[in-house]
């Protein structure tokens, strides 16, 4: 017999010497939750940029479980939805647990992400909660009288303009506001109570949109734990390794080209930090 030969015949004794590690995967879900794709590869959270994030760590062969990494002020109600179902759609199928983790801040719509997953834990000065409806704008009226810019508005539906920002604001669009924002509120709280059942401390303080950190957000029942990621899943997995699949970067951002989208690049850039400094971040 020829060394090939000899080497040939050791290949699958030594292929069986070698065994495969379970593996936890984890999901990178960071910044804001809005249904606007990030031209240059900013923290955007949607169902389009994190499908194949998730598709990919809920495809692991030896799959022991899957973790979110959540660090969000929030954003967008529907996409923080498609998102939350769609990760629960994925652990049915596969049948595994998902842990949540929360960094420096799972609020509002972050949270509603959290809520996915069958346990959550939390840093200790992270901060968790916000569970409520929030929405804002600008009205441009005093500043098109000043310099003498006259609004020409056409619409055929009575509310077709309604909460226009170059239009005086209107008492009964404020209450249609308040009512849609009621009804979110409401699927929210209905969120939180059917993900987080009876753990739920029983106050109606959870649902009044403030947010706490880790050692309160556990006694309050919005989480299971105070720890990190990787302690958490070491004790739980110990044989198991990590393995991190993250949302893929925007076209412009992976040929590094910024220049393009300049404009738009500045009013994301002051929409999220909007975002996170309602969180002294």
């Amino acid at each position: 017999m020829s060394v090939t030969d000899k080497l040939a015949s050791r290949i699958p004794v030594l292929a069986d010497r070698v065994e495969r590690k379970d593996v936890v995967a984890v999901v990178k879900l960071h910044g804001v939750i809005t249904p606007s794709p990030s031209p240059l590869g900013r923290g955007a959270i949607n169902l389009a940029a994190v499908e194949s994030a998730l598709t990919r760590a809920f495809g692991h062969d030896r799959l022991k479980a899957v973790a979110l990494l959540i660090n969000s002020p929030g954003g967008a109600p529907t996409q923080s939805g498609l998102v939350a179902e769609r990760i629960r759609q994925l652990a049915d199928e596969k049948g595994v647990p998902v842990l949540a983790f929360c960094e420096d801040v799972a609020a509002s719509g972050g949270y509603w992400l959290a809520c996915a997953a069958d346990e959550i834990y939390a840093h200790r000065t992270s901060m968790v909660g916000s569970i409520g409806v929030i929405s804002g704008g600008f009205g441009f009226t005093g500043l098109l009288e000043r310099f003498g810019i006259e609004r020409r508005l056409h619409t055929a539906g009575a509310n077709k303009s309604r909460l226009d920002p170059f239009s005086p604001e209107k008492p009964e669009d404020v209450e249609w506001l308040k009512k849609m924002h009621a009804q979110l509120h409401e699927l929210f709280v209905s969120w939180v109570k059917e993900r987080r059942g009876e753990r739920l401390a029983d106050t109606e303080d959870l649902f009044t949109g403030d947010v706490w950190l880790g050692a309160k957000a556990l006694e309050l029942g919005l989480i299971d734990g105070v720890g990190s990621l990787r302690q958490i899943v070491t004790d739980r997995f110990p044989d198991a390794e990590i393995s991190v699949a993250e949302p893929k970067k925007a076209l412009l951002a992976r040929l590094g080209i910024g220049a393009p989208a300049a404009a738009s690049a500045v009013l994301e850039a002051v929409t999220q930090k909007a975002a996170w400094s309602r969180f002294g971040l």
